[in-house]
């Protein structure tokens, strides 16, 4: 079982409120804008990180992260990526791969609004957890933990801070 910490938006933020949450993961997975790579090389010295690059993101951040991310936690199948839309307004940009090899779980972010929502027709669950950071719109901030055991996707959670 793995116990995982699912953030994104963070546009150069992290503090000890989120540091905390970090420390109580076994994997930490961040869907982009992350701003300054301060915020991912702080993460990475505490937990294993699994990072893509986001609109804001710059040249150093799109050499160390990919645009997409997909992989395999336990039994289950990830998609990570940071503009990916949301079952039935899927992002041009990877409609395709979902719907021709659909993962289990797609995870992204960009919109700064938190949204879990299973996707019927493809058979995946997906997760937006909003943004973690100040920079942006949301009046509160947000992210997500879980747990994968096997190929279950269990115990979520909404974690929120005040801007």
């Amino acid at each position: 079982m793995k116990k995982i910490l699912l953030l994104s938006d963070t546009h150069s933020y992290i503090d000890d409120d989120i540091l905390k949450y970090v420390k109580q993961a076994d994997e930490v997975w961040h869907a982009g804008d992350i701003g300054k790579l301060d915020v991912t090389d702080t993460i990475k010295k505490i937990k294993p990180l699994r990072a893509v690059y986001g609109n804001i993101d710059d040249t150093k951040a799109r050499m160390e992260f990919p645009e997409n991310n997909r992989f395999m936690c336990e039994g289950v199948d990830v998609f990570i990526t940071h503009i990916g839309g949301y079952p039935g307004k899927y992002n041009q940009r990877v409609r395709e791969l979902l719907y021709q090899n659909p993962p289990k779980l797609f995870i992204s972010g960009h919109s700064h609004i938190l949204k879990v929502m299973p996707d019927k027709k493809l058979n995946l669950l997906h997760m937006n957890p909003g943004a973690i950071g100040k920079h942006g719109f949301q009046n509160v901030r947000t992210m997500l933990r879980f747990t994968i055991d096997g190929s279950k996707i269990d115990n979520l959670e909404v974690i929120e801070f005040k801007k």
